[in-house]
Parts: structure tokens; sequence; C-alpha cells
């Protein structure tokens, strides 16, 4: 049967703007990033697959993450009109059982995956994101109170599971070191030392694995969520965004176990994150209100500053200025009341600083200015409050992703505000972090931002100069994580 063509795949590639020629060239250059170096794209190929050829995988996965990266939403396979890899129920979906065995079970064996593949998101290959319903309604369940069964089911004396010997030092020492892998990652970003994480996160669901204590058992699966939303954050920091769903998921169901809701809501709180950046603002709410809801009666002022603030993020992408308005100001009240906190805040929130909560307040008012057709009036409600985050960030060694993040948010400020020279300055500055700093998303961020400045100033000398200083600085490379 002749093949018809794919009008679903040629009305992306129009819209892209790109040749055939540099398609080949971007899907060559991820599938080397894959470790697929066995595939070898050309023009030919790429019209082949226009005429209705399917190509074999991860060929589909690579273009629906070129095409979601171009255009900024999530771009499906089905969206290409391509077909659906056949798919293994425990590396696909966000529908999982809400149980405490089956969730160490498909934490052991993703993490297992992740390590023995061994090369930059080839996992993620086989693996879709999630977005509406078939994201949030799995993840309501969270909000169901959890069964009055214990943790591991009981064991027969001929039971071959041996028992937990974890003592109590080397407990602590398993939390100490999570709070470490945290530290890396703001200072480093997710590129240093994702696979140390994960590979930490495997040990972890080895000892759930054994017979422990249910006070134990709890205290392991919050460190087993804690290593989990943290690998989901370094995965999505350099671009792995359907491995990064799957471990926020999994990191969700062991802060469940865990009796943790706070955590939970934190959990939450990235995967809205992440939604936003693929254009999925509507999700994002859905999954702030989740967090909201579900740890309404426990979250730390800390805590729930940062979700208002995450709230007004997607507020502002929605096109909602009252409601972002009114966001901003309830994060900034809770912030304050922080102050009279009594109790300590856990390790996970404490990046969630002054400067933080002005950094994510600034981006929420540029991000209003972007969807107001560049409205100069957002952009000066974002600048006064990026200043801020950029100077406090200047002077926090610790968080230098953070502090690359804002200089890049205050390059697009003054973009808006038609002062390309200051945001020539800022972008420069941008870069020098972004050479320390192991994060693709920052790179990505420098990049469109350039891509701005030539495409509204390129013929201004500062503004072409940026553009050959970055090919220099921040060439797109394949690098293995």
């Amino acid at each position: 049967m002749d093949k018809r063509p794919n009008e679903l795949l040629t009305s992306w590639f129009v819209r892209s703007g790109w040749s055939k020629g540099e398609l080949a060239r971007q899907v060559n250059r991820r599938a080397r990033q894959l470790g697929a170096n066995h595939i070898s794209t050309d023009t030919s190929r790429v019209r082949r697959w226009l005429d209705g050829e399917n190509p074999r995988e991860p060929i589909p996965r690579i273009l629906s993450e070129l095409f979601s990266e171009r255009f900024g939403c999530v771009v499906s396979v089905e969206d290409l009109g391509l077909r659906t890899a056949r798919q293994s129920p425990s590396t696909t979906g966000v529908d999982l059982p809400w149980t405490g065995p089956q969730t160490v079970a498909l934490l052991g064996e993703f993490s297992r995956s992740d390590l023995m593949l061994a090369r930059r998101g080839f996992l993620g290959s086989s693996l879709a994101l999630s977005a509406g319903p078939t994201l949030i309604e799995p993840l309501q369940r969270w909000l169901v109170p959890a069964p009055p069964a214990p943790l591991r089911e009981p064991e027969s004396p001929s039971a071959s599971r041996r028992p937990g010997r974890l003592s109590r030092p080397e407990l602590e020492l398993l939390e100490s070191t999570t709070v470490m892998f945290r530290q890396w990652d703001a200072q480093c970003g997710g590129g240093l030392r994702r696979k140390a994480v994960v590979g930490q996160l495997h040990e972890v669901t080895d000892l759930l694995q054994e017979s422990q204590p249910d006070s134990t058992a709890r205290r392991l699966f919050k460190v087993a969520a804690e290593l989990a939303e943290l690998a989901g954050w370094m995965s999505y920091d350099v671009g792995l965004q359907p491995t990064a769903q799957k471990y926020f998921v999994l990191a969700l169901h062991a802060a469940k176990e865990a009796g943790d809701k706070p955590l939970g809501s934190y959990v939450l709180s990235s995967m809205s994150r992440q939604m936003i950046h693929l254009g999925r603002p509507e999700d994002a709410l859905e999954l702030i209100h989740l967090a909201q809801y579900g740890s309404r009666d426990c979250a730390s002022p800390r805590t729930q500053s940062m979700l208002y603030a995450m709230e007004a993020r997607a507020y502002a992408n929605m096109g909602q200025p009252g409601r972002c308005k009114r966001a901003v100001r309830m994060a900034e009240d809770s912030f304050t009341d922080a102050g009279d906190w009594d109790e300590p805040d856990p390790d996970w929130i404490r990046f969630f600083s002054e400067a933080e909560l002005y950094g994510e307040n600034s981006h929420s008012y540029r991000d209003l200015a972007y969807v107001a057709g560049r409205s100069p009036t957002y952009a000066s409600l974002a600048e006064p409050l990026m200043e801020k985050a950029v100077l406090l960030f200047a002077e926090d060694e610790e968080h230098q992703r953070s502090y690359a993040l804002n200089l890049i948010g205050m390059a697009t400020v003054h973009l808006l505000r038609r002062e390309p020279e200051q945001s020539t300055t800022y972008a420069v500055q941008a870069m020098q972090i972004a050479k320390k700093v192991r994060s693709e998303r920052v790179n990505t961020r420098i990049r469109k931002t350039v891509d701005n400045a030539a495409r509204d100033f390129g013929d201004l000398g500062e503004i072409v100069d940026l553009t050959e200083r970055l090919a220099v600085e921040l060439p797109e490379t394949a690098e293995a994580v």
C-alpha cells in the first residue's frame, strides 16, 4: 500500500523554519547525546519521513523533544503523526499503584535502568511525557489518606529478605549525604552529579527492600523521596524531560509513604515548574493547587511562600495579571511570616531565600510582559525585583545556577524595555557563570535570549559581538550526564 504524506509532521516542520538538512543535523546531534551512535540521518531521510515513512525509535522521541523545545510546548509523537512505540508499564505513564512495596520496586527498577544504560538520556527515548488529565488525575490520589496497612507485608519465617541492620548513625549519614548532593546541584548544576544521585537512590531502595522497623522505613522513604526529586530536578536541568517527570512521580509516591505532606508539595512544585517550562501553565496551576491543598495544614510559611510564587508564575503564563499579582502578594506576606516560625525548615526548602523570592516574582512579571505582547508596564514591575535578586545572588557562592538564571532574566527584561546595550552586559555575565555550571537549562535560556536580541536588534554592533561570543564560549556540544 502506498504511503500517505505525513501532513502533521509537515505542518510542524514548515512552521519551525528549519531546512531538511538542519533538522537532520539536530537529530544526529541529539542521537549522539543519547548514545544512539548508529543513527545517521540526512536530507533524503527527512524527506521520506515527510512523505509518510515511520522512523525507528528513538527518532520519534527525538523529533518530539526537538519540536517541543522549538515551540515551547509539549509536541507529542502523536502530534507529529508518528506511531507510538510499544512501552512497558514499568517505565511509562504516571498512573502507578500507591503502595509501599510497589513504590520501592519501581524506584529500584527505574534507577537501575538509568544506571545500566549510563548514557545521556537514552532511558528517556523509551519514555513519553504526560500532560493534561493523563498527568493530573492520577496525582490527585496523593490527597487520599493512606490505608492503615503496614508499610510492608508480613513475612513467613522462611522469607528470603534479610533483616535490616541500618544503625542510627548510618541513617543520619544517608540523610546528610542527600543534603550534600543538593548543595552540589545548586552550585554546579544538574550535569555533574546526576549519576551519583541516581546511584544513591538505588542503594536506598535496596535498604527499603530489607525488613526495617516502621520508623526507620519512614525515614528511608523520606530519603528516597528527596533523592528521587533531586534526580528528577537534575534530569530536568540537563534537558531529560520524560526522565525527570518519571522521577518526580516516584518521589511523590515515596513522600506519601513517608507521611511527609510538605515534601510531597515540594515535589509537586518541581513538576509545576517543569510544566511551565514546557508551555503547559494550566497543568502547572493544577499541580500547585494539589500541593497547596495537600499541605495546607502543615507546610511552613517558607514553603507556602514558594508555592504562592509558583502559583503566580502559572497565572502569569496564563495571562491572568490580577490573579498573578494576588499570588505575588501572598508569596511576599507568607515569606514575612517565616521569621516568626518556630520550627526549623527542612533542608529542601532552604533554597527559597529572599533572593529566590525576588527572582520568582520578577520572573512572573517578566512572563506577564511577554504574554501581554511585550508590555513595558509589566517589564517595569519586573526590573527592580530582578535587580534585587541579582545583587543578592552575586554574594551567594552556593547558588550559582540561580545567579545565572537571574542574570538571564535581567537581560530579557532589558530587551523588553528596548535597552539592548544593558541586556548585553547581563548576558555576558550569565555566560561567564554558565561556563562553570553544567546546566543545559541555563545554556538554552542564554541562547534563546541572544536569539531574541539578534532578531530585534541584529544590526547593533554589541549584539553582533554577543552572538559571536556565544558561539565561542557556549558551543552546543554533547556532554555525558
